[in-house]
């Protein structure tokens, strides 16, 4: 894994070393980033389920204001820690270790771009958006990754699904609030 661009570009990202963990592709976050570029700059940026945290990198390598991580698992916890450390990121995020349904409850906060990876499967994916609504800003675009072969819904806790994307096995859904 790599940082695709920005100012951090060509960074090297370190990978899960267990199993269970389901980084988005580089293919994938390069995708979903051509369709963020024009809204990057100064957002508001979360990364649910963050994983490794390489899409919150990539947001902050290409200009977001400041991106908050959530991760429920230790391990990925200290793996977004090493991976920001190595890309030299000192200040402009926030890692808060925590499921994400009972983060989003304390957050009090909105975001400008909302970026969802929950663990494939439809209940999954129906419990993350409910849980983020709260959570988006006026004007906002919230996308969640996605199994293919889970429909999102068009509408959902005051989103309606704009667009949606589709590439191998996975999907992302765009949002906007109603």
């Amino acid at each position: 894994m790599r940082v695709i661009a920005g100012a951090l570009k060509g960074r090297r990202l370190e990978a899960p070393d267990w199993s269970g963990l389901r980084p988005t592709s580089d293919r994938l976050r390069e995708t979903l980033f051509n369709v963020l570029a024009p809204h990057i700059g100064g957002a508001r940026f979360l990364d649910a389920f963050a994983g490794t945290g390489a899409v919150g990198i990539e947001a902050l390598s290409r200009g977001a204001a400041h991106v908050t991580f959530v991760e429920q698992d230790r391990r990925a916890h200290r793996l977004i820690e090493r991976n920001l450390e190595h890309c030299g990121v000192k200040d402009r995020y926030a890692i808060i270790r925590a499921g994400f349904a009972g983060a989003a409850r304390q957050i009090g906060a909105q975001f400008d771009l909302l970026f969802l990876d929950p663990p494939y499967g439809a209940a999954q994916l129906v419990g993350a958006l409910e849980a983020a609504a709260a959570l988006v800003a006026p004007e906002a675009l919230l996308v969640i990754e996605h199994a293919r072969r889970d429909e999102a819904p068009e509408q959902i806790a005051g989103l309606t699904r704009t667009r949606q994307l589709l590439s191998g096995d996975s999907a992302l859904a765009f949002y906007r609030a109603q």
